[in-house]
């Protein structure tokens, strides 16, 4: 097998960034959007309300996430993890992941170099998902214990 190498100069058709990809920036994005229009709106605190929390009182694991970025974008580190950590830890780990896949599309849809791409084995996405859901699912009825 061999390794994928740099290539400066590509020539030939470029592989486009897969859905998921794609699917996760957009998610990623929106986020951050979501969070500055709920930071600039002040008192009125707009963001979208968690359906579970609104019906049982219970926190999702996603609850405080729009919070959490908009402390980010404060720069408040503490008020982020105080608000979802999990999120914190895992939310830049897949953004960097995402963010190289569409800079080694960027770059070599513009002809400059090809880097290699992230492929990881379909096991092991699997795998991760799964792994992921339990942490989140442990981390939803956690948080609701206090």
């Amino acid at each position: 097998m061999t390794q994928p190498t740099v290539v400066l100069r590509p020539q030939g058709p470029v592989e486009p960034p897969g859905r998921q990809v794609l699917g996760l920036a957009a998610v990623g994005v929106g986020g951050f959007v979501l969070a500055a229009v709920y930071q600039l709106s002040g008192s009125r605190q707009l963001g979208i309300p968690c359906l579970l929390h609104a019906t049982t009182g219970l926190n999702c694991p996603f609850c405080g996430g729009t919070r959490m970025a908009a402390a980010l974008l404060r720069g408040d580190l503490v008020a982020a993890w105080h608000f979802n950590p999990v999120v914190l830890v895992i939310g830049p780990l897949i953004g960097v992941a995402v963010g190289y896949q569409l800079l080694a599309w960027a770059l070599e849809r513009t002809r400059l170099v090809r880097l290699p791409r992230l492929r990881p084995d379909p096991r092991l996405v699997d795998r991760a998902i799964k792994v992921l859901a339990v942490v989140l699912l442990v981390y939803g009825v956690a948080r609701n214990l206090n």
